[in-house]
This record gives C-alpha cells, sequence and structure tokens, in this order.
C-alpha cells in the first residue's frame, strides 16, 4: 500500500496545481476583446485609442536592437503612422497569433506573431512579421505592462501558427 500513499497525494497536488495555473476563459475573451482593439485603433488611426491599451508605465523590448524603454518613446515614433492612416494617406492593419497564453482574472502573458501591414496611396505595400510577448495586467481594464518585440519572423511562420 506504500505506492497507493505516494501516489494520491502526487495526484492531488497535480489536480491543484493544474487548477491554480489554467486559464481564465472570461479573462481570455476579455484578452481577445484587446486585440481586437487594438487591430481596430490601428486600422482607423485612433491614436488616442491605441495608446489606452497600454500601462502608462509600459515598456517596450526590442529583442532586434537588444533594447528596451518607456512606449512613450515608441508612440513618439509611431504616431506619424497613425495620423497618416486617419487622413487616408496609408491603411494599416495588425492582426495577432497566439502560441501560448497564460492567464488568470488580473494577469497575462501572451506568446506568439503579429503580423502589421501598410498600404500607401501608390499602392506601395510593406509587410512585416514578428514574434512577439506581451505582459498584461487588469487594472481599469486590460493594459499592456510590456510588449516584447523578440524577432522577425516569417510568413511561413506566421501560416504555421494558426
Amino acid at each position: 500500500m506504500k505506492i497507493q500513499r505516494i501516489y494520491l497525494p502526487l495526484v492531488l497536488l497535480m489536480m491543484v496545481s493544474q487548477a491554480a495555473f489554467a486559464t481564465d476563459d472570461a479573462s481570455l475573451n476579455e484578452l481577445d476583446a484587446v486585440w481586437a482593439e487594438v487591430s481596430r485603433t490601428v486600422a482607423e488611426g485612433d491614436f488616442e485609442g491605441y495608446k489606452a491599451t497600454y500601462h502608462e508605465d509600459a515598456i517596450l523590448v526590442s529583442g532586434p536592437s537588444q533594447t528596451s524603454y518607456l512606449i512613450e518613446q515608441a508612440f513618439d515614433r509611431w504616431e506619424q503612422g497613425f495620423v497618416d492612416t486617419r487622413a487616408g494617406k496609408i491603411e494599416a492593419s495588425v492582426e495577432f497569433r497566439f502560441t501560448q497564453r497564460f492567464n488568470d482574472a488580473e494577469t497575462a502573458l501572451e506568446t506568439g506573431m503579429f503580423y502589421y501591414s501598410t498600404k500607401a496611396e501608390n499602392g506601395e505595400r510593406t509587410d512585416s512579421y514578428a514574434h512577439f510577448e506581451a505582459l498584461l495586467i487588469k487594472k481599469d481594464g486590460w493594459k499592456m505592462m510590456m510588449e516584447y518585440q523578440k524577432s522577425a519572423a516569417t510568413q511561413a511562420q506566421w501560416d504555421a501558427a494558426r
């Protein structure tokens, strides 16, 4: 009977651990809404709406440039793209695919890829794919605390992440 004494506590421990770290489905639906909002704001050139998806102290981490900085610096660089989109000078879109999603009711780590695309008035198109991670917290709605743009990705990797 020694096996049963060891086995039962191990099974109970595994069940409790899985329950403690299980994905919160209600929160997952809310997180899906956040990513839909990000996509909407990019497509419409809604810069203020886009900024509202980030926590005021958020950090952008760039794997390719091996640096990190406050999101406000990234906003300074990205704002013109939103202005041009709103003015109709370019069309912009962003889509997300996730390979791992860990969350509870108040925190989330989202891992996956994004596909950002622009089309200028002259028809010139720019497509970029990136591996990324996002750390979010639920305070007055879900807010991104950290965006880690890990590395460039390929369309084949994007297609495989369905």
